[in-house]
């Protein structure tokens, strides 16, 4: 064991502060911002000369700005920042660990006047590898990271008042001189007005959340030598209680089932036997369903497919489990749909809607109604469903008039199974948001209540293998990225079995729960053409993220061929990548040489999960216009060009 120790050059009050840990020096001039982050081992400093860097930048009625002044209690570990332009303060506690300093925001005041903070942005000479997501960046000897330690403390620099971040990640930003490290909170205590889903819905309604102010915000930041990078992940993960999931007994990040590869397909209850087969058959090592839901919300099971509800589920994972496999299922994440108990036949109040607007006196059977404005029913993103609700009632619109008398034209009444019925002047009326899909979304609320009923639907059958697909539709409740990364660990922390997790979006905190990101539709083309190059280009971002190589979903059909088959095993081997394969059991059937195709993935699996190929034979099945032939010979296998 080595001690460790927090100091300072000057004694408490105002001016510097050194903080030193075995492996790195950081300093702080006493205008709260850092001026060396210090190999102790070469004392060489990774902070760039080129831009300040400020401990934490105050957002403040849109603008942003530096610490003034830092006082530091030394006693107490305690950093004072002050932002004399706007009358504020920020108390921060720094503790020193093994692997690690964390900064977490102990007072921020006066909290009014604080509209956000953002951690740094730190800007880092090293830019060879910036992994964005994970916020880490590396070169061949050294890596620098910050690591956010708590839900509310996002990864990335504050883009836009709801909180969001469309891209891959922004934890970590490469620049033309190096790299910046970057993280923020935003306050949630007050009501506020966000450009919500990506500036679709303009002054979108959002409530306040009590104490969910900036305090508690909570970073590490850590320097190591770049081989140990993952290993200081996980210790940090440990070390502050990060999700840390343990798959068959190890870390999945270093679980031999890190990158494997899956069947995804649509099958009824009395089908799970035969397609359990074909997965055994192609050694894959889940068998996940397609799409076994009547309806996302309260999750309520096809009768169609599972006749006997959750027990007949829960008997098929059972099976799954015997036969050495993972049982998983897909679902939207938080989308509710039309046809759920939370819009029909009496629409949940906590719904989320875009903004709302007050009514003139209506009966049961009026197709259009007068608003007293109609700045919410403007061009809008997003608003395929038209629809909005007056107290009980949901009502779908074909059209709004822009000037006064401000109208909804061609009113459905009583939409989605709820009952029509008479409303008194100046009752309200809600804009409802919706997507494309035909869904709507919960508000924060209720959106913890929809993970509870996921998190149960999990616990009551045993299913361990999901993706966030839709994960974006926490940005639905007008919180942002935040209510993308609640939703995800109001699931992590309820379900009491280890879980392999996939996900449509990349978030920094998501990615300590996050097995794998597998990106790439099968619906445009044949095996070769259904954004392949996307595919490929995927690769780079995992390596730079710490995650598994996946190359996405491809269509076995009752015509496909084993040249096809082949030609995308061999892009798996090229890259070492993972991918699902979905295969209709009718597909199956129908297939003439379905026994070939499985038989084909099984063999490419085996040789590229046991290190088979060699580095010069990756290289060349990465030419997309090369085919190969993989045939056992041997004790192993042999690979042919044609």
């Amino acid at each position: 064991m080595f001690s460790l120790s927090v100091s300072a050059q000057l004694s408490p009050g105002k001016g510097p502060a050194v903080l030193l840990t075995k492996e790195f020096i950081l300093s702080l001039n006493d205008k709260g911002e850092i001026i060396e982050w210090k190999n102790t081992g070469t004392t060489k400093n990774y902070i760039s000369k080129d831009s300040s860097a400020p401990l934490i930048t105050l957002v403040s009625k849109g603008q942003h700005f530096k610490p003034s002044s830092l006082f530091y209690d030394k006693k107490r570990s305690i950093l004072k920042l002050e932002y004399a332009s706007v009358g504020a303060y920020i108390q921060v506690r720094v503790k020193a660990k093994p692997t690690h300093l964390s900064f977490e925001i102990i007072r921020a005041e006066p909290a009014s006047l604080i509209e956000a903070v953002i951690w740094g942005p730190i800007p880092i000479t090293v830019h060879k590898t910036v992994g964005e997501v994970i916020g880490v960046v590396r070169d061949d000897s050294i890596a620098l990271g910050i690591q956010v330690l708590n839900i509310k403390t996002l990864g990335g620099n504050y883009q836009n008042n709801e909180g969001s971040y469309w891209g891959r990640g922004l934890a970590a930003i490469k620049t033309h001189w190096g790299s910046i490290l970057n993280a923020y909170t935003i306050n949630r205590d007050r009501d506020r007005l966000v450009d919500g889903w990506n500036g679709q819905y303009p002054n979108m309604p959002v409530k306040r959340m009590k104490g969910e102010t900036v305090v508690g915000s909570k970073i590490a930041l850590f320097l190591c030598s770049e081989p140990k990078t993952l290993d200081r992940i996980e210790q940090i993960e440990l070390s502050e209680g990060l999700p840390h999931p343990i798959v068959h007994g190890k870390w999945f990040k270093r679980s031999d089932l890190f990158g494997r590869s899956y069947l995804i397909s649509s099958f009824k209850e009395n089908e799970v036997d035969e397609m359990i087969g074909y997965t055994k058959r192609a050694g894959l090592i889940s068998l996940y369903h397609e799409g076994p839901f009547k309806s996302w919300g309260h999750f309520v099971l096809d009768s169609a497919q599972f006749p006997n509800g959750r027990a007949g589920l829960k008997q098929c994972v059972e099976k799954a489990h015997k036969a050495g496999l993972f049982m998983g299922i897909h679902v939207l994440s938080n989308f509710i749909n039309t046809n759920d108990p939370y819009v029909t036949p009496v629409p949940d109040p906590r719904l989320m809607i875009t903004g709302s607007a007050s009514i003139k006196a209506i009966d049961a059977l009026q197709t259009s109604i007068e608003v007293n404005s109609g700045s919410i029913f403007k061009k809008q993103g997003s608003n395929h469903l038209r629809t909005v609700r007056i107290g009980r009632e949901l009502i779908q619109y074909d059209s709004a008039t822009q000037e006064p008398p401000y109208l909804l034209l061609g009113c459905k009444r009583g939409a989605f199974g709820t009952v029509a019925s008479a409303h008194i002047a100046s009752e309200q009326v809600d804009k409802l948001i919706d997507h494309d899909y035909g869904v709507f979304f919960p508000n924060i609320e209720m959106q913890k209540e929809v993970a509870i009923n996921f998190a149960n639907l999990l616990n009551e059958t045993g299913v361990d293998h999901f993706d966030f697909d839709g994960f974006e539709g926490g940005v639905g409740t007008g919180e942002g990225d935040y209510g993308v990364e609640l939703f995800a660990k109001e699931i992590y922390d309820r379900v009491k079995h280890p879980v392999i997790y996939g996900t449509s979006i990349s978030k920094s905190y998501f990615w300590h729960m996050c097995s794998y990101y597998n990106w790439g539709e099968p619906w445009y083309g044949g095996f070769n053409e259904s954004m392949q190059q996307y595919r490929i280009d995927n690769q780079s971002l995992f390596d730079r993220n710490f995650m598994p190589h996946m190359l996405g979903w491809y269509l076995l059909t009752e015509k496909t061929t084993l040249a096809e088959m082949e030609w995308m095993l061999a892009r798996s081997a090229a890259y070492n990548a993972g991918f699902a394969m979905v295969a209709s059991p009718q597909a199956l059937r129908k297939n003439p040489i379905a026994g070939q195709l499985l038989d084909a993935i099984r063999e490419w699996e085996l040789a590229r999960n046991s290190g088979f190929f060699s580095k010069e034979q990756k290289e060349e099945m990465k030419d997309t216009k090369r085919n190969f032939h993989l045939v056992k010979g041997g004790r192993g296998w042999i690979l042919k060009s044609h």
